[in-house]
């Protein structure tokens, strides 16, 4: 009986109240400057990359294949929630409708955990590369490379459907203030009406067991690169490790919030909000700039590009 009353009030919450990073209005002013300010070069930084890999054909290898994947991922994955947060910080409610709140939360997921694939197949290209140069074209064909790509696409929405389809089933009826400037499934589950210790554990055995597993392999991964470094000539070292550095760098700042988020219960800590804003706003940012300062071939390219505009420009 007290089941069916709570399944009859799930109706009831239509909206949720987003707490957002701060309720201080002159700090959040400040915030929206410099988020708006994150968001649009995540923008330009990410698409540029992606164009300048299309425009320049030496740079069409699997490698850079994936790099544009991730800068495509990156604007998609920020776009998911800064926009919201931005237009939420001249707002004093901040409300957001279940139905966008549960459409929020599958593409965040879906683009998370899609490049958390990804990371792990670079690693993996870059394995073949460094380990294997002999049969890397081989190896890394242009259809390998084409089923990765699907393969870790129809994974990342496999899991976001998985996870979205536990939630929509848990009973809300109050209360309905989401400690986050974007739905989560964390903040979700703490809203529920009903005994969620079932649905917290496949989270934490889905997503949580995804970063880590993903983690240990990439570790190993460029363990195996480093001590395979160690044989080459300094030149072609240097530059192997500038990437391998660059992937790290990326691997440890997206996959250690993964980690931290969902690989506990779903308890609230003051380091979530802080944790969220970089997986959300800040990592996207550092792709493109770890990416291209660390990358002469990309350096080149993008130099190329931009004289070549020069040109047109004067023309």
């Amino acid at each position: 009986m007290e089941e069916a009353f709570l399944l009859n009030q799930t109706s009831e919450v239509m909206y949720f109240r987003l707490s957002g990073l701060s309720v201080n209005q002159n700090l959040q002013m400040a915030v929206f400057f410099m988020f708006l300010i994150f968001y649009l070069l995540t923008l330009i930084g990410n698409i540029l990359i992606v164009i300048t890999i299309i425009y320049d054909h030496r740079l069409h290898t699997p490698m850079y294949f994936f790099l544009s994947n991730l800068s495509f991922i990156d604007v998609c994955h920020s776009t998911v929630t800064v926009p919201k947060m931005l237009k939420d910080t001249w707002s004093a409610e901040k409300l957001i409708s279940s139905d966008a709140c549960v459409t929020q939360m599958f593409f965040l997921h879906l683009f998370a955990c899609t490049e958390i694939f990804l990371l792990t197949v670079m690693a993996y290209d870059r394995y073949v590369a460094i380990c294997k140069p002999l049969q890397y074209m081989t190896v890394m064909s242009w259809k390998v490379c084409a089923l990765l790509a699907m393969a870790l696409w129809t994974g990342g929405t496999i899991h976001s459907i998985a996870l979205t389809s536990l939630i929509i089933k848990l009973p809300y009826c109050g209360p309905d203030e989401i400690n986050n400037f974007f739905c989560d499934i964390p903040q979700l589950i703490r809203l529920a009406c009903t005994d969620t210790h079932i649905i917290e554990i496949l989270v934490v055995s889905n997503s949580g067991m995804i970063s880590v597993v993903c983690f240990v392999v990439l570790v190993i991964s460029y363990a195996v690169i480093l001590v395979s470094l160690r044989q080459q000539i300094s030149k072609g070292r240097q530059k192997a490790l500038s990437t391998c550095a660059a992937h790290l760098t990326v691997v440890t700042l997206f996959l250690g919030h993964c980690i931290f988020i969902y690989s506990r219960p779903s308890t609230s800590l003051p380091e979530d909000k802080v944790v969220s804003v970089f997986f959300t706003a800040v990592t996207p940012l550092l792709n493109p700039i770890i990416y291209t300062l660390r990358n002469e071939d990309m350096k080149n390219a993008l130099n190329k590009l931009m004289g070549r505009k020069e040109k047109k420009d004067k023309n």
